[in-house]
């Protein structure tokens, strides 16, 4: 055949098994054997759903908890009990990044959950227990200016619940919404409206009150309460309207019976909207009087089904009927205890996520999740008694091991290029997950098969998905043009060889 021809065979032959080895990949991902660090947890493994791919893309964090991205694609992080930090990475495409620079953006200890940005991206927004801060912040330099720190809103400081949620509205300019959770698990003060407790409250902080702060209490408009632990709030982005996922309580029992392990369920709850009159708007949704059902074994349960609210011990003042005559029921309601702290709409609005941080108050552990909701015009998919309503997006793989050593999901943030984040404050780490069929990353970074979907990981074997059946190197994108340039090299040397011998 001639040195020739061997070595453009042999090399043909080399570049096909290095391709039949590789994982396809999706539009946006980086090259086979681009991604040059891949973190793996210390962990078992998460489960990744159906059509989605993880990949670990932060550690060493202290409690992370809310998340968001600047204009420039810089990741803010709330660290509870720290400050905020400011992270940027090198983005090979994909969930192929990696950390390129972290900076403690502002230090203070008090600041626990939540953080904003101004549309613009020039003003930052974070809480702590007892007030809502503002910042002048430039996403360019990656800084802010300490000296000209503002309080906007103050006097909420309680025990327990000690997250102040924020969320500054993209429909009504300048709207920042603001929710405070219970002091205890049944706190009676929230049967009072004027305590400001179990409140989600609205304020204009263009037009902040002459020479102080908002009083939380006594100002702002009440968008809704009777609202025990609503950490996560998020406007819809087509129609404006407002939904919250609800902490309900622990240790219940109805009528003397103990039904803990599966009620009250977790909420989602609906606010009508902020660019218009809306006849939700101061409603009641029924803590610490009324609470949702899931678990339907409960006494006297009659015709209440999933999503009805209930209370504790009926009387002739305060029974299911006044329940459900007097307050607003959830929307959707969600297991017992799985602990909803965060929720995102999609650009569309047609999904929305939710992390469910999990409990202690169950026996058999739940939760520890990412998951989310299907959305159309504006509402759930699902009807309000439903128990389907999530799909999981990350999940842990054995739930007997939370919540000491598994990842605890808590703010989601979606990047400019519709990349989903999720942080874990019991790990200290952050995931990038992406919708794709399966990721590629060679032998520097292989897929896991996780469920139906790819966790990417270091391992030096990869795996493909178990729910979607691995293709034949023939059928593999741009296999077909090396397997007819292998051929017709084969055969041109083949027919050299015979032409040689004749």
């Amino acid at each position: 055949m001639g040195r020739l021809g061997a070595r453009a065979t042999g090399a043909a032959l080399l570049l096909l098994a290095a391709n039949s080895n590789a994982q396809t990949t999706t539009a946006t991902s980086s090259s086979p054997s681009a991604c040059p660090t891949v973190l793996t947890p210390d962990y078992q493994a998460p489960v990744v759903g159906g059509g989605w791919t993880a990949q670990l893309a932060v550690t060493g964090l202290k409690r992370p908890r809310s998340i968001i991205f600047d204009e420039n694609g810089a990741l803010l992080i709330v660290q509870g009990g720290t400050g905020i930090q400011h992270v940027t990475f090198n983005d090979q495409g994909g969930t192929c990044l990696f950390v390129k620079e972290t900076k403690n953006l502002i230090e203070n200890s008090d600041l626990n959950h939540a953080i904003e940005l101004s549309a613009d991206g020039k003003t930052l927004y974070a809480s702590t227990s007892e007030a809502v801060y503002s910042w002048p912040y430039d996403a360019a330099a990656g800084t802010v200016d300490l000296d000209n720190n503002v309080t906007l809103i103050s006097n909420m400081s309680n025990s327990d619940h000690v997250s102040r949620t924020l969320l500054l509205s993209r429909k009504v300019n300048g709207t920042l919404l603001v929710s405070r959770g219970s002091g205890e698990n049944m706190d009676f003060s929230a049967q009072e409206v004027s305590s400001g407790i179990s409140q989600i409250k609205a304020f204009d902080i263009n037009n902040l009150p002459d020479g102080h702060p908002y009083d939380y209490a006594s100002e702002g408009t009440l968008i809704g309460w009777g609202l025990r632990n609503s950490v996560g709030v998020a406007e819809h982005p087509v129609t404006g309207g407002i939904y919250s996922v609800e902490n309900s309580a622990d240790q219940i029992k109805r009528s003397g019976t103990d039904i803990h392990q599966d009620d009250p369920g977790e909420e989602m709850n609906y606010h009508g909207f902020l660019n218009r009159t809306d006849e939700l708007h101061g409603k009641n949704y029924g803590y610490p009087d009324c609470f949702a059902l899931w678990g339907t074994d409960i006494p006297d349960k009659g015709k209440l089904t999933v999503g009805d609210q209930f209370t504790l011990d009926p009387n002739s003042d305060l029974n299911d009927t006044t329940c459900a005559d007097e307050y607003v029921s959830p929307r959707l309601t969600f297991q017992a205890h799985t602990a909803p702290l965060d929720m995102l709409f999609t650009p569309d609005g047609a999904e929305a996520y939710i992390t469910f941080h999990g409990s202690w108050n169950r026996d058999e552990p739940v939760g520890y999740k990412l998951s989310l909701v299907k959305f159309s015009n504006g509402e759930p998919v699902e009807p309000s008694d439903s128990t389907t309503s999530t799909e999981d997006i990350l999940s842990n793989a054995d739930l007997s091991d939370c919540p000491g050593s598994c990842f605890r999901p808590v703010g989601v943030a979606l990047d400019s290029q519709g990349r989903l984040w999720m942080s874990s404050d019991s790990t200290g780490e952050i995931y990038v997950l992406q919708k794709a069929e399966m990721t590629a990353l060679g032998p520097s970074g292989t897929s896991t098969a996780s469920g139906s979907g790819t966790l990417v990981t270091s391992t030096s074997t990869s795996a493909t998905s178990p729910n979607i059946a691995p293709r034949s190197a023939r059928n593999q994108p741009g296999q077909e043009a090396l397997w007819l340039t292998f051929l017709a090299i084969s055969l041109s040397f083949v027919g050299g060889a015979f032409f040689a011998m004749a």
